[in-house]
Parts: structure tokens; sequence; C-alpha cells
């Protein structure tokens, strides 16, 4: 996992983006009051689409000021258009009193506006409304109130509105002040759930990490001090404060923030929660979830494999082939099946997994293939003999295409249609593995072991390679390091392989038209089209006619 960015990298990715749009440092800080991440998480609010929303931020970047714009906008309404109180909570008496102090400003602001219009905001008509704003509550001419409250969770007792709060890592009892929170919700009330990091075993982060699994139905929101930056924070500052802004002055200020906090840099700024250096699956549950009775089929071939003469290479891979159609003849095709392919050639394994959806759409393992020393292009023959055998009842096939990978995706793509942006009507998903793909789509790996939704053959190297992920800055990761003796190590393989077929098995099927094209005869061999044919699936192409050579290239 690589650090935040350095202060070199960032300079220049500024100066790029400022060269690219001149017209925006000139523009900053006037035409809108709130930054983009500011403004988006208002109207995540304001369109009442969204009753929960959980936001992981960094600090000080001006979330709560934000909030508290959108706590006057929905107290200063009457009932019809949606008014209701706001109550804010916090773990400190210094954070609720600036709270409020930030919302007596929106409200004079949003008052002298409203003046202009002959509406009042106030109850006593005073564009101030001095009167109206008390040390920890105001009131508004539309009956409603912004309250600031204690974090006992007591103290929302017989209330209803839209509850904020704020540093909620630091709380005294997270869970017991949501339980009281969510109960607003019966009457059209909103949660906001707003926090720094302060450990990953911490209950905010805990509640992260069930919304971006799907156990909650609750919106997410993840802001850190680079996308705070990018949106103009920086820029906004200087407005401020008067001084000029550069790309070398906001990348010294950005560096001399991370130095200042040092170690605790990706907690405090970045929205990575400290205290994870763990296994990310203990032992215990994975052997608990490892109940199919799935065939793990594992092919080793020598690197001197393309110089042997075709005989040879045949008798090295006709034994395997026979033995994958063999495990295909026997799948119950009845469920729906979903394809997941991590890549390997020279050092790490290939392993593709492929998945059936039973009727409860718990995930169970119905076949795994490991492939070492293999080429590209046998490596694709196995592949489309999977899916041809499973494609009228495939949702899905995700393939790893940081590196070679993408040739095996690309022509996979080619037989099976490629979905553009995990979006479309292909059934084929080329995966660009990032750190954001990992923390959006790890945790539901781990819900599904926890919440007995996944099932997987026993095998000591599968449960070495789901032991080997761990929390790096947060986010479940394969470690650069491998594990095993030499010319056997093994890189997490199969824990990214399952991964692929577990988001693959969750996206969103659409039923699509193929029509396959024919080979022209006056193509010579060894291009991309001399994959298999569309001859049909099993030995129909792989088996050696009788001139000798594999159709397919071998």
């Amino acid at each position: 996992m690589n650090a935040p960015i350095s202060r070199e990298d960032w300079e220049r990715q500024r100066r790029e983006a400022t060269e690219a749009m001149p017209s925006l440092v000139a523009e900053v800080g006037l035409p809108k009051v709130l930054l983009a991440y500011q403004a988006k998480t208002v109207h995540l609010l304001d369109t009442a689409a969204h009753r929960v929303l959980v936001i992981e931020k960094s600090r000080r970047v001006g979330v709560t000021w934000a909030l508290a714009a959108y706590a006057v906008l929905r107290a200063g309404r009457e009932k019809p258009a949606g008014g209701m109180d706001a109550m804010y909570i916090s773990y400190s008496q210094e954070m609720t009193r600036e709270f409020v102090d930030a919302c007596a400003m929106w409200a004079r602001a949003f008052a002298m506006a409203s003046f202009e219009t002959e509406d009042f905001l106030f109850p006593d008509g005073d564009a101030e409304g001095d009167r109206s704003i008390q040390a920890f509550r105001i009131r508004f001419a539309s009956g409603f109130e912004i309250i600031a409250l204690s974090s006992a969770p007591r103290s929302l007792r017989g209330k209803q509105g839209v509850v904020i709060i704020d540093e909620a890592a630091f709380v005294e009892s997270l869970p017991e002040l949501l339980k009281a929170a969510l109960a607003f919700l019966m009457w059209g009330g909103q949660v906001v759930v707003c926090s720094t990091h302060n450990g990953a075993e911490n209950p905010f982060n805990e509640l992260v990490q069930d919304v971006l699994s799907g156990r909650k139905p609750y919106a997410h929101e993840r802001i850190d001090l680079d996308q705070a930056l990018r949106d103009g924070l920086y820029q906004r500052i200087c407005l401020v404060t008067g001084t000029e802004w550069s790309p070398e002055a906001e990348a010294d200020w950005r560096q001399d923030i991370i130095d200042f906090y040092a170690e605790g840099a990706d907690e405090e700024l970045f929205c990575i929660p400290s205290m994870g250096s763990g296994a990310w699956l203990p032992a215990p549950l994975i052997e608990a979830r490892m109940t199919a009775e799935a065939p793990v089929l594992r092919l080793e071939l020598p690197a001197n494999f393309l110089q042997l003469p075709t005989v040879e290479r045949l008798s090295l891979l006709t034994p395997f082939m026979e033995e994958l159609e063999t495990a295909l003849a026997a799948l119950d095709l009845s469920p729906r099946f979903a394809f997941g392919f991590d890549f390997g050639r020279v050092a790490d394994l290939t392993v593709a997994v492929l998945l059936a959806i039973e009727q409860n759409l718990r995930r169970r393992e119905a076949l795994s293939i490991e492939l070492r020393g293999v080429p590209g292009h046998e490596q694709k023959a196995i592949v489309r003999m999977v899916l041809e055998h499973v494609r009228a009842r495939l949702l899905g096939a995700a393939f790893d295409a940081t590196g070679m990978g993408w040739t095996v995706a690309e022509d996979m793509g080619r037989l099976f249609g490629l979905r553009e942006g995990e979006e479309g009507s292909g059934l084929v998903m080329a995966i660009k593995f990032t750190e954001d793909w990992y923390r959006q789509h790890m945790p539901p790996v781990k819900a599904a072991f926890e919440d007995d939704m996944i099932a997987l053959s026993p095998d000591e190297h599968h449960l070495s390679d789901l032991r080997t992920v761990k929390l790096i800055r947060g986010v479940p990761r394969v470690p650069p390091t491998r594990e095993g003796e030499k010319g056997k190590k093994r890189h997490g393989d199969y824990a990214i392989g399952l991964a692929l077929a577990h988001f693959a098995s969750r996206q969103r099927w659409v039923e699509y038209g193929y029509t396959p094209v024919g080979r022209s005869p006056d193509r010579s061999r060894g291009e991309m089209h001399d994959l298999p044919d569309e001859r049909g699936p099993g030995r129909s192409w792989w088996k050696p006619p009788l001139g000798g050579g594999l159709r397919g290239g071998f």
C-alpha cells in the first residue's frame, strides 16, 4: 500500500489541474459559498433521498459547517415544506457551542436574504435574531428549533426531527445513541453520523464497514484531506486569510499538516482507522465456511513448455482438460453463476473461482482452478471452456485487468461481451484494482463469511491465502510479500479470485443478444482469432484433431 502522495507529486498534480482550468484560481470562493464536497453533503440530505447518512471525514475540512447550513435550512422551513427540529450531539460542550454559533451565522445570513422577499426566519422579525439565538438553542418563526443536546441516549427520548451525531467515534455509547436516533425515521426524520476515525475496532468504523458491506441500507460519504483540497479547501483558506494561492504554497501547507500529525496522519486526515494490523478473517471463521463439495483443479506446467514438441505439450495438457470437462459435466446448472479470475504467469498463480448463487442468495463454490506456469493462450482456452459451459446461467465474470490479465479480459470480452465500467450488458468486467475498489468491495466478502452466506471447498492453501489478507492503512489488502517455498510461493491469489467472483455475483444482470462471428478462411494461425472457435463447448475445440495439435494454437 502506498503512503499518501508526496509533496512534489501533489504540487505537480495541482499545477497541471489549474493550467488545464486557468479560471479556477481566479473564481474560487466567489460564485458559491459551499465547496463541492460541502454542497454534496447538503444536497444528499436536502433531497430526502437518504434518511441515514454516514460520513467519514478528515479533521477540519468544514463538514460540520455544511451540516450547520443544512440544519438551518431544515428548521427554518414551515412544516408543509418539510420543516422539522434539528438536534446536534457531540462529545464536548465546546463543539456543540461551535456548531450553534455556525448555525447562528447561517441563520442571520439567510434571514437577511429572506427580508428581501418579506419572509421572516425569526419569530420576532429581527434580521439579526439575537433574542432567538441562545447559548445552545435557536428558535425560528417556523416553530422549529435547532437544539444542542448531550451525548446521553436519553436526551433524544420524546423528540423528533433531524439528528446530527458529530465526531461519533468519540461519543460514549454510539450503539445506544443510534438506537434512540433511528426511532426518528418512523415519522420522517433523518440521522446523520459524521466523524473522523478512532481505531479500526471503534463502533463508528464498524458502522462504516456495515454500510460498505451492504448490511445496513444507509448512504455513505467519504471526505479525506486530499478530496477537500481538490475541491478548493486551501484556495478558500487563502481567500479568507488574504494570501495568494499557488500550487507550491498548497503543497507546502498540505505537507506541514501531514508532518504535524505524523503517525496519526492516516487516521486524522485520510479516513484510515488505526490499530488494524491483524488478519482480516480469523482462521476459525474461514474453516467454518469450508463446507462445499467442490473440485479444486490444479495444473502446473514446466518453464520450457512452449519449447516442447506438440505431442509433449498435449500430453501435459490433456489430462487436466479431461478432468475439467468431467467437473463441468457434473455441475448442477439450475442456479445462477458468477466467475472471478486473478491472472498470474511467472511469480504468481492464476486462480479462477466459479460461485453458484443459491435460491437464498448464499454463494457456494462450484469449482476452483489454479494454474502455475501456464501460458496466456492456454489460460484463455481454459477460461472459455468454463464460461461456455455455464453461459446460459452466468451473471457476470470479473477479471483482474491490472497487468497481463487485461489480455484475458479483453479476449473473453470479445466472446461474451465486455461490460464497460461495471455497466452495460456484457458479461465480462475488467477490474483495475485500486484502493477504492478494495475499500468498497472487500467488506461484502467479509460480511458473507460472518453471516454464513458463503460456502467454500476445504483446502489448506485457500485457507492460507484468505488468512494473508490484512488491513493495510485501513483497507483490506494482500501484503506485497509472498509466502511459501521457492518456486511454489503464493500471494493470496485465491483470496483475490474469490473477491472478484463475489463482486461479479453482486452486479446487476442484464440480458443481451449475442451473435457469434465466424472465422474467416483466409486468416493465418497465431493471431487472436486463433482462440477456440464457435464450435461449441467442451472437447469439440480442444481435442487434438487427426493432424495433431489443438485447435486454438496449442
